[in-house]
């Protein structure tokens, strides 16, 4: 065996040892609760459940991207195609939707509660915080109170025309971007304006992430699906 070979196994191996040190450096700063705090609290506090919102709310759209290579990442980071929030997002959500169906439109979810470990693996490959959640701070979907997503029309299921697809790094995908179509304009300011009326908040950075008014009551966690 080459000294060459040996030496390239050997950075490999301490780079790998490197990732892990510093996906457990970012938790250490930070409150993350195991399965057994998340059942603990869930326990205690109700409020505090992941709910699965397609069994609250029976009917609404999923699209969960993150379950399939059609994402940023180009490769699955969820192996079931699910989505999950606390109790009261869950609620609030079921209110958006029935205020939808009065218009004839719906809700597609394309995200929502994300496995802490999951947000370390998006900084690492994008450190882009205004896309990408730092990690030494946590997200609110690794809170179970955030949620992306757009608008579809009940006849024929098909999403309304937005600024941009979903995770689009781009300008145009602004909350409040200007330039553009007026139809593209109209349909985001109405999903702003029903989710703002339910208890939630739009971020700058992207039409389709809405952050729940109570999030900071919540603590972060790092629970995989198939747990839950």
């Amino acid at each position: 065996m080459s000294n060459r070979f040996i030496k390239s196994g050997f950075v490999a191996v301490m780079l790998f040892c490197t990732a892990i040190i510093h996906a457990q450096d970012y938790s250490a700063a930070l409150h993350v609760e195991d399965y057994q705090q998340y059942l603990q609290q869930a326990k205690t506090d109700p409020n505090k459940k992941l709910v699965e919102i397609n069994k609250l709310i029976p009917g609404i759209a999923l699209d969960i991207r993150y379950a399939t290579a059609n994402n940023f990442m180009h490769r699955k980071m969820y192996q079931q195609a699910r989505a999950f929030a606390r109790l009261p997002v869950v609620l609030a959500l079921k209110d958006v939707e029935a205020d939808l169906k009065t218009r004839g439109l719906g809700l597609k979810i394309y995200d929502a509660y994300r496995p802490y470990s999951v947000t370390v693996k998006f900084y690492k490959e994008t450190p882009d915080t205004n896309f990408v959640a730092d990690p030494k701070k946590g997200s609110k979907h690794n809170r179970g109170c955030a949620i992306d997503l757009s608008l579809i029309d009940l006849k024929t299921g098909k999403e309304l025309d937005m600024p941009t697809g979903f995770d689009s790094f781009s300008r145009k995908a602004g909350a409040n971007y200007p330039d553009l179509p007026q139809q593209k304009i109209t349909n985001r300011e109405l999903l702003k304006s029903v989710m703002q009326a339910h208890g939630f908040k739009v971020i700058s950075s992207e039409w389709w992430h809405y952050d729940f008014n109570g999030w900071s009551n919540y603590p972060l966690l790092d629970i995989p699906f198939n747990a839950i």
